[in-house]
């Protein structure tokens, strides 16, 4: 492939990427299967013409489906949805029957370790958990609660059991949503970044959760627990920015392998506080206890290669990553991330 002019993606090496931003192909492999994506319906025959005369390979035709994730198209538009893996998994769990529900997980319900709870068979609760991982994959709307149950695995029990179930009949009430892509030219990069204060009721850590947006789509997203225990909200939103700074840094180089450059490219956060610490050249007494590597942010702060923005806490779309919501909120922000119904 080299020899034809492909280069290796420098940040994902099962990418080969050719061209300009203009006129570009893009080829991706996963073990034997291979999707090709390129500018124009021209690039993506020659490109296809190119592999059959090196390798023995048969054409599959158009993408319609590539892992288990089905790809719908317009004119207009791309959504990419699982609704038949989760009528599978609805199935293989058999929690076909009974109510739905309108949110993953309760608002009133605080999940702990539950040590005097009944024990659950474990190896039923860890399929379930990893069945919904793959499930994230388009769908974001599970990931706080798929996160947060994921956490009782090794000794799972009823009251764990049960919070997953839930995340089961709310998937059985919305089976056919998918995420929605538009077509646009807009490449600029936006993240959100936000975090909750000592939430989980165990240990006091954190949950964090954040999101970066190429133009109107979402592009990536994530949640997890932190490990240091934080003193302030200040402090708390402070670390998350600088754990999410790095897979900013990790997309502007993706765009750049694409030859889309981005700078200065804004993480919008909720806490003006975490701000001033990343514009503040000082160490000042009261943030010298945070380890060093959340503190690189303020570097590329000031290089400007990011910018720590403010946005409201009701604009704040990371919300849905970090703690359980009431329906109005969460299908607000569901709606924000470009989350609908296929018709």
């Amino acid at each position: 492939m080299l020899s034809n002019g492909f280069k290796i993606n420098e940040c994902d090496k099962c990418v080969y990427v050719k061209g300009t931003s203009e006129a570009f192909v893009i080829v991706w492999l996963y073990v034997d299967d291979l999707l090709i994506m390129g500018s124009s319906h021209d690039t993506i025959m020659e490109t296809k013409r190119m592999l059959k005369r090196n390798f023995d390979m048969k054409d599959m035709g158009t993408a319609d489906v590539i892992l288990g994730i089905k790809i719908s198209r317009t004119l207009d538009r791309i959504i990419l949805s699982q609704s038949h893996y989760v009528e599978k998994l609805l199935k293989k769990f058999d929690i076909e029957e009974g109510r739905t529900v309108s949110t993953p997980m309760a608002t009133n319900v605080k999940i702990d370790k539950d040590e005097k709870g009944k024990s659950v068979d474990e190896s039923k609760y860890r399929g379930m958990i990893g069945s919904l991982f793959y499930l994230t994959a388009s769908r974001p709307d599970i990931l706080h609660a798929v996160c947060l149950c994921a956490r009782f695995q090794s000794n799972p029990k009823e009251s764990h059991m049960s919070a997953v179930k839930r995340i089961f009949r709310y998937l059985k009430g919305t089976i056919q949503y998918g995420l929605f892509y538009p077509k646009n030219e807009n490449f600029s990069l936006k993240g959100y970044s936000d975090s909750d204060y000592a939430g989980n009721i165990d240990d006091r850590k954190n949950t964090s959760g954040s999101c970066q947006f190429l133009g109107d789509c979402l592009v990536s997203w994530f949640s997890k627990k932190q490990n240091p225990i934080a003193t302030s909200t200040a402090e708390v939103e402070y670390i998350v920015a600088g754990s999410y700074c790095s897979q900013v840094l990790w997309m502007r180089q993706q765009l750049r392998d694409y030859e889309v450059e981005e700078k200065e490219i804004p993480i919008m956060c909720d806490n003006t506080s975490a701000i001033a610490i990343t514009q503040n050249p000082v160490l000042h007494s009261r943030t010298k206890h945070i380890d060093v590597r959340y503190h690189f942010i303020r570097d590329h702060v000031a290089k400007k290669d990011i910018t720590l923005e403010y946005i409201s806490t009701d604009k704040q779309l990371a919300d849905i990553f970090t703690k359980p919501l009431c329906e109005s909120r969460f299908e607000e922000l569901k709606n924000e991330l470009g989350l609908i119904e296929l018709r």
